[in-house]
């Protein structure tokens, strides 16, 4: 059996524990951090955000061990910086007008070419790469793994404040993200080399100069032999994020055996697709998703209840059974939206929300 091996990339809020506000940390928590973690952790574009990432990691308890190292790492080099560290996809009050842009060529020339659109992407995600052994394989489990796309992230929802406001989603972030070009659920491609000519001809056309540019919510990498989940909001508690991750790895080694079988699953339409992720960031868990082949509306926890059956047969062999259980406790307690927002009904005070995330963050470590 392919091995399916994870990385896994966190990126985290660092607060102020007087205003609760996002607080810039210089780089200072990254240069400090480079000492013990090298290339592990990471500035990104805003001051208040670092970013941090797993090794290669054989198996879900591997990445646990290494999400578990880094997070811990990152609150200690925090904690000496007078900062706190928070996991939600946004901030429930910071402004992204006051936010201070990392000095960085990269960044100043995402800046030049997007303007506004980049400086207001205030926002904090989970990547998860698993490990595949062909780009040509990588792009038909793609095609087929976009199906459930909204369903795994609708378990991640964790952004529902924006400057100051309730959204009404359970998921601000992706709207944010949507302003970018080339997000988004990507569209069907037949082979490596369709994918291939499609990148070409950007870069040919200065559209982009190469592949990581092309911030769909799942891609083939451009340099690395995995597929990279890229949409879900960054959750709160680490046994959420190995979750997630622990399903992510299950579906592509799901469709890697149908394939194997000389089976498939049946491709469904980028635009029917982003019904179910439009749901799925304006309700999360509690929404109703499109069942296309039924063509029904179903209760989002019958239909992921479907989908644990669908991976059912590979979970053991990977040995992430503990882990994707997990899913039955968020379920319970609700996603990282549905606790923000229960914080705030029952306080009022998104100084509290921001201590509760702070607090969730912490929690397994």
């Amino acid at each position: 059996m392919a091995t399916f091996t994870l990385g896994i990339e966190e990126e985290f809020q660092t607060i102020d524990p007087v205003t609760r506000n996002l607080r810039s940390h210089m780089s200072k928590l990254v240069e400090d951090g480079k000492i013990t973690l090298k290339e592990r952790v990471k500035a990104e574009m805003h001051q208040a955000v670092v970013e941090v990432g797993t090794n290669i990691c054989h198996n879900i308890q591997e990445a646990r061990e290494e999400v578990t190292y880094l997070r811990k790492m990152i609150l200690d080099l925090a904690e000496k910086q007078d900062l706190q560290v928070a996991a939600a996809g946004t901030h429930p009050f910071a402004d992204w007008v006051d936010q201070l842009i990392t000095d960085d060529p990269r960044y100043d020339q995402i800046i030049d070419e997007m303007r506004d659109v980049a400086r207001g992407n205030l926002i904090f995600g989970l990547h998860v790469h698993v490990g595949i052994e062909s780009r040509n394989e990588g792009i038909q489990i793609m095609n087929a793994v976009r199906y459930f796309l909204p369903h795994i992230y609708a378990l991640s929802t964790n952004s529902p404040f924006w400057c100051g406001r309730n959204t009404g989603f359970k998921s601000y972030r992706s709207k944010v993200f949507d302003k970018f070009p080339r997000t988004g659920i990507p569209d069907f491609f037949s082979s490596a080399a369709e994918y291939d000519e499609y990148v070409a001809l950007l870069i040919k056309t200065n559209c982009i100069d190469n592949g990581k540019k092309i911030w769909w919510d799942i891609r083939v990498h451009p340099f690395f032999n995995t597929i990279e989940f890229r949409m879900c909001d960054v959750p709160m508690r680490t046994d959420e994020t190995i979750c997630l991750a622990a399903i992510m790895q299950a579906l592509v080694a799901k469709i890697h055996k149908l394939h194997s079988q000389n089976l498939s699953f049946r491709p469904y339409r980028r635009m029917l697709i982003n019904e179910n992720k439009w749901r799925a960031a304006r309700y999360g868990i509690q929404s109703k998703l499109i069942d296309f082949g039924k063509q029904q509306e179903v209760e989002y926890k019958i239909l992921i209840c479907e989908l644990l059956e669908f991976i059912d047969d590979v979970v053991d062999e990977l040995g992430s059974r503990k882990e994707i259980e997990y899913i039955h406790q968020i379920l319970e307690m609700g996603t990282g939206a549905d606790r923000q927002l229960a914080v705030f009904e029952q306080t009022g005070s998104l100084n509290a929300v921001v201590d509760y995330i702070v607090s969730e963050t912490k929690i397994g470590l």
